[in-house]
């Protein structure tokens, strides 16, 4: 009977966790249907196909942002928009992301990834460019300033990463847990969903369309096994040295209600970066020009215009 028992026991499990991988899998989106779905222009830069938004006035001077971990340069849409009107605007999916998908190297390293942006901007024939990042594309943006000086005006941080963090230890890659290896096959929505909403202040107020946009661009091929890639190759070293060198007037743009990179993590560049001056943003997360465009678009316009933000 208990040997019965077990073996009901043992089916039950195994319809459980096949049940569950039922729900959680979710095959690539076609491409095809991806890139008709969401405008792009696409460009060769250093072997790489990329896709990039270049709006506004070509004479102006030139932004480039750079979206964070996960997403895409559709996070941009509304302060393009509003930026469009006296700069030039460009926006890319950075390699292992989006509709640019798997880099052709497969090398994730971070000089990798500021190769392709220089290379895009000789591409664009831009000389200098104010760069703006958030997260992950923060770090890309303070990084290409210590390494490409002449080549950046202004530099906009957004919760910027590249600091050490428990489990992302200097001059070592991190330890990825098992359950990540099962990426490159998951896509579940509500699991975005819960994976989006830290990023939010007021996460009941996540948009579903928001939620659709990240999941679309998850799905797009290759690009859940390139993150997997890119993850297990991040090894950081300590930013004291480059920051430091870093001459451009910098802005730090900060969410209050930051639970992914809290905002006390200012203070470390603040301290490092003697030509930056923070702006908090009360009452926002981790993506306030998703949240909040109107509300965390002023600091950024005055800086920009040379007026104290």
């Amino acid at each position: 009977m208990l040997r019965r028992i077990l073996r009901w026991a043992a089916a039950f499990c195994f319809l459980a966790i096949a049940g569950l991988a039922l729900w959680l899998n979710a095959p690539d989106k076609p491409r095809a249907a991806l890139e008709a779905a969401y405008p792009g222009e696409y460009l060769h830069v250093r072997g790489q196909r990329m896709r990039v938004l270049d709006s506004g006035q070509r004479g102006a001077p030139a932004l480039i942002l750079l979206h964070g971990f996960g997403s895409s340069l559709d996070t941009w849409e509304p302060w393009a928009k509003a930026l469009s009107a006296r700069y030039r605007v460009v926006r890319l999916d950075l390699p292992g992301f989006g509709l640019t998908g798997p880099d052709t190297t497969c090398d994730y390293s971070d000089a990798r990834t500021l190769l392709v942006l220089e290379g895009l901007m000789n591409r664009l024939g831009i000389a200098r460019a104010t760069l703006i990042g958030n997260s992950l594309g923060g770090r890309f943006a303070w990084e290409f300033a210590a390494r490409y000086p002449l080549r950046v005006d202004k530099l906009v941080l957004i919760s910027p990463d590249g600091f050490a963090s428990p489990g992302f230890d200097y001059g070592k890659a991190p330890e990825v847990p098992f359950v990540m290896n099962l990426m490159p096959w998951v896509g579940a929505r509500a699991l975005i969903r819960d994976n989006l909403a830290p990023a939010w202040a007021h996460p009941e107020a996540l948009p579903d369309s928001v939620v659709d946009r990240y999941r679309d661009m998850l799905l797009a091929p290759g690009v859940r096994r390139a993150i997997l890639d890119r993850t297990r190759q991040t090894i950081l070293v300590d930013p004291a040295l480059r920051l430091r060198s870093i001459t451009a007037p910098t802005l730090i743009l900060w969410g209050e209600e930051d639970q992914m990179i809290p905002v006390r993590n200012a203070e470390d560049y603040l301290r490092l970066m003697p030509h930056a001056r923070l702006v908090r943003l009360p009452g926002m997360g981790h993506v306030p020009f998703e949240e909040s465009p109107a509300g965390s678009l002023p600091p950024l316009a005055r800086f920009l215009a040379g007026e104290k933000p």
